[in-house]
């Protein structure tokens, strides 16, 4: 298994964040790789008749800013020391791989869970991942 030097861990914050961040943080740990831990908040505005009850821009900033603080909050409970913390805004394909890129990334690692039915039609975030990445994708199945 290659040694890798950056690591970048996809966090939605649900219940499963928790494991796709551990398992994260014991390949971080076997290789002395750095962590990046990356949430994306894809907001997408509903406006009723077309008016909006409040403006977008700050309804994604309140966004960003709440999802910041769960985010840092959750690496310090799971001792993900010396871990950068990245929230983008846009959509959460395309900016996982941007940022994989941007920051050198060698290895992603996300949560997947299993698909039944008309859902395994459905093009999933880590499907897109998997196959659109210029890195080594980690796939953890979330229980």
């Amino acid at each position: 298994m290659p040694a890798y030097k950056k690591i970048l861990v996809l966090l939605d914050l649900s219940d499963g964040s928790e494991q796709v961040a551990v398992a994260g943080r014991a390949m971080a740990a076997h290789s002395q790789a750095s962590v990046v831990a990356l949430h994306v908040v894809e907001f997408v505005p509903v406006e009723p008749m077309g008016e909006s009850l409040m403006p977008a821009l700050q309804i994604e900033e309140e966004l960003i800013a709440r999802s910041r603080k769960m985010l840092e909050d959750m690496v310090k409970r799971l001792g993900l020391e010396r871990t950068i913390c990245r929230v983008e805004a846009g959509n959460t394909k395309a900016e996982i791989l941007r940022v994989a890129e941007q920051e050198r990334a060698d290895l992603i690692v996300l949560g997947s869970r299993e698909r039944h039915g008309l859902a395994i039609l459905v093009n999933f975030t880590e499907d897109t991942v998997l196959h659109a990445a210029h890195c080594d994708v980690l796939a953890v199945r979330l229980k």
